[in-house]
């Protein structure tokens, strides 16, 4: 297909349907494939032929949302999967075992976080937490003789921290390792995290790239561009005798990363998207450009009135000139980052309560980044796990309220925003 810009590419990458085909992508609705033969199953489960066999490795309908997303941030293949949880997941399994070690940014996700500090941790994988307003020094002293990955977020939920991609590729790569990014919040609309050196993207792609909160899914996206024949990574060099001695770096060359993914992660966890889901979240991607437009120039609006506000007492938001992250979002990130706000009113977290139980456009709910304004209070839901210090490491103070600003007319937020303040503040 012909190299579209990417809100094109949002419309026509994956599925192109030939003449007399439907227009729009099909639900293949469907667990088995049927050949003519024995010997082309046994050549596709050999890897010898490319297809369809069994809907847990692969589907026409996930392909073609793999392939758009693997377009959208310029890699080689994508893996989409049941979850955004799953794919982090997946994507550490996939290069790194027991006796293992990973170096962590503490500013993501209350999942995340978890994830790599207790699930991982018992699984036998290491983990250092380290700042994500960290010196390349502070960075560089956390890597292991062991340590076979960076993982961050590019946009952190939701403290709204922006990692410098360059600098924690850089000490990946000058330590042998990859680096995975989280990239839910800008989406590739926004950043492109493989152009600054990242080498593998995730996604919730529950999130943004849905945008209608009617699918629950992730996707890992393989940038390719990593060599895996550097004596730290066996599994892609030597032959792994449960897929008949394939050896992954040699068959699949630069899709090595995703292809083992599949084969091997996806085969044994089975956390594989359903084709409805997927043809939910291309629907939610053909609109991707246009809707993250309009949320961050929302939120922007949304932002700039709570700074002049005298009842906040801060807001976080990388659009500001006033954030300690404007600069490197505007590198990484020029023309927006996404629509979400952290901020904290005066009176505490009681006051947080009452100003988000007075709101009446926006809801309360556990979810983010959808086409409806919506509000959350981390504290005390995504980060109740966390200890004090621990959300304190993730930039989550007791007050911080996170604002998910939606795509509706901006003076109707507005006015909510408005009046929910004037009850939380009396």
């Amino acid at each position: 297909m012909k190299q579209y810009r990417p809100d094109t590419t949002c419309i026509h990458a994956g599925y192109t349907p030939g003449n007399g085909e439907p227009r729009v992508l099909p639900i293949v609705q469907s667990t088995t494939y049927t050949y003519d033969s024995s010997k082309e199953m046994g050549d596709l489960f050999d890897l010898k032929a490319d297809g369809f066999f069994y809907t847990r490795l692969g589907n026409p309908t996930l392909d073609a949302v793999e392939k758009k997303l693997a377009a959208l941030e310029g890699g080689v293949g994508a893996l989409v999967t049941s979850s955004g949880q799953a794919a982090t997941m997946m994507a550490v399994l996939n290069i790194c075992h027991a006796g293992g070690h990973v170096v962590c940014s503490s500013a993501v996700y209350g999942g995340t976080f978890n994830l790599f500090y207790k699930t991982l941790h018992e699984m036998g994988i290491d983990c250092t937490f380290v700042s994500p307003n960290c010196t390349e020094d502070e960075l560089n002293a956390a890597f292991r003789e062991n340590t076979r990955c960076v993982f961050a977020e590019t946009l952190t939920n939701p403290s709204l921290v922006v990692t410098d991609l360059e600098m924690f590729a850089n000490a990946a790569h000058a330590h042998g390792v990859p680096c995975i990014v989280d990239n839910t919040f800008p989406t590739p609309i926004n950043c492109r995290p493989f152009e600054f050196g990242v080498d593998i993207v995730t996604h919730s792609t529950t999130k943004y790239l849905d945008g209608h909160a009617v699918q629950l899914g992730g996707a890992i996206v393989d940038s390719g561009n990593f060599d895996w024949n550097n004596g730290k990574f066996p599994e892609f060099t030597e032959p792994d005798e449960s897929y008949h001695g394939i050896v992954y770096a040699e068959h699949f060359g630069k899709a090595a990363y995703i292809a083992k993914a599949r084969c091997h992660l996806m085969r044994d966890i089975g956390a594989q998207a359903a084709p409805m889901n997927a043809f939910y979240l291309n629907l939610g991607m053909e609109t991707l450009a246009l809707r993250m437009e309009r949320h961050c120039s929302n939120a922007q609006k949304i932002a700039e009135f709570l700074e002049q506000d005298d009842r906040v007492a801060w807001v976080n938001y990388p659009g500001l000139e006033s954030s300690p992250y404007h600069e490197l979002a505007m590198k990484y990130m020029p023309h927006g980052t996404c629509g979400v706000i952290s901020f904290g009113i005066k009176g505490g977290r009681e006051a947080a309560t009452r100003f988000m139980d007075s709101l009446e456009l926006a809801s309360v709910v556990t979810h983010v980044a959808d086409l409806r304004t919506c509000v959350l209070h981390p504290a005390s839901t995504t980060h109740r796990q966390m200890t004090d210090e621990q959300l304190k490491e993730a930039g989550v103070s007791p007050d911080l309220i996170r604002l998910s600003v939606g795509i509706e007319n901006p003076e109707d937020i507005l006015d909510d925003i408005k009046q929910a303040l004037e009850k939380a503040t009396k």
